[in-house]
């Protein structure tokens, strides 16, 4: 699929030739629904994500049998900045905590059991500091979202996507501010602990990326101000699209990452859900200029795609529900009169 982009102008275009959902499967999901055993929306919305997942699955029932989380790694320039509570080392030493099964994605994937895969971008070689220039040139950029493009398996049941890379709530706020508008202070938060001094010295640094590529095309803002990790993400979401796999959004970084998308082509994120809101408060704000609405508030801001695969949880719940329970008929139980 991938052969066809090779420019941020073929991103551009693919955005153009986006499918729907399937019709046929949201049909029977809609027509199933109201014969179960219990009030009409009594589930709230675990209805809505059984018939989200019918309807991009393109299959009634929906299923759960093959759910896959697709983390991906990399460095930024800006983390010499001192935007980062962590040094930029900690990206290297997280992956291979994440292969040897030593972090929360690993014991969230096994408890909910979802395939894990890491994909590291490069980590030898940090990003541009975009305060003094794009953050990738072209090529960077469309290599990173080939390979998140390369990673979604056409049968895949639903598509969790999260990131590792030490300070890129930086560019995640760049991003964003610069796709919807505000002060840089709207969007930055503390990331992975950064406080006084250090949380304006970010601010700041978000504000000069802001200054010198905010005024880009979607895209271009995400290549000037993203990472590799993030244009991977939106590479990743954008194969999903194509090949109608439904997504999970994990946290901020990742919602920034997409976003780029939806502001190009409105509906380009329609087959995605957000599985958790962060407590970066710019997350919250972008998830509302998105139009969604996440799925767990738990307080969590860790990354590494674990609200969303926390999230795989409720999705099984919806499926289980849906496919499983008995219609009034079925039962012999009284509809309402």
């Amino acid at each position: 699929m991938n052969s066809t982009i090779s420019s941020v102008s073929d991103i551009r275009a693919a955005l153009a030739g986006l499918p729907g959902g399937d019709e046929a499967a949201a049909a029977a999901w809609a027509a199933r629904e109201p014969q179960l055993t219990k009030p009409a929306g009594s589930l709230g919305r675990l209805e809505e994500l059984s018939g989200w997942l019918a309807t991009w699955q393109g299959r009634h029932p929906p299923g759960m049998a093959r759910p896959r989380a697709r983390v991906f790694a990399g460095n930024h320039g800006v983390a010499a900045l001192g935007v980062s509570a962590f040094p930029a080392e900690v990206t290297v030493q997280m992956v291979a905590n994440f292969r040897h099964g030593g972090a929360a994605i690993n014991q969230l994937c096994q408890t909910f059991d979802v395939e894990l895969d890491v994909i590291a971008l490069e980590l030898e070689r940090p990003t541009a500091d975009f305060t003094r220039g794009p953050a990738l040139d072209e090529a960077e950029f469309v290599t990173a979202f080939r390979a998140g493009m390369d990673s979604v398996p056409a049968d895949t049941d639903v598509l969790v996507v999260g990131e590792m890379g030490i300070g890129n709530t930086t560019p995640a706020a760049a991003v964003s501010c610069a796709l919807f508008g505000g002060e840089a202070a709207d969007w930055t938060g503390r990331g992975t602990g950064v406080e006084g001094g250090a949380l304006a010295r970010k601010i700041e640094v978000v504000a000069a990326g802001v200054a010198a590529h905010g005024d880009q095309t979607p895209l271009e803002i995400l290549r000037r101000l993203g990472g590799r990790e993030l244009a991977a993400m939106a590479g990743a979401v954008l194969a999903a699209r194509l090949r109608r796999v439904p997504v999970l959004l994990d946290g901020y970084v990742t919602t920034a990452a997409v976003a780029a998308l939806e502001a190009e082509r409105k509906g380009a994120l329609d087959h995605c859900m957000v599985g958790h809101v962060s407590v970066e408060p710019g997350h919250r704000r972008l998830i509302a200029a998105l139009g969604k609405t996440a799925l767990l508030d738990l307080g969590m801001r860790l990354g590494e795609g674990s609200g969303a695969a926390l999230a795989v949880g409720i999705l099984r719940g919806a499926v289980a529900c849906h496919a499983g329970m008995a219609t009034f008929a079925e039962a012999g139980v009284s509809d309402k009169g």
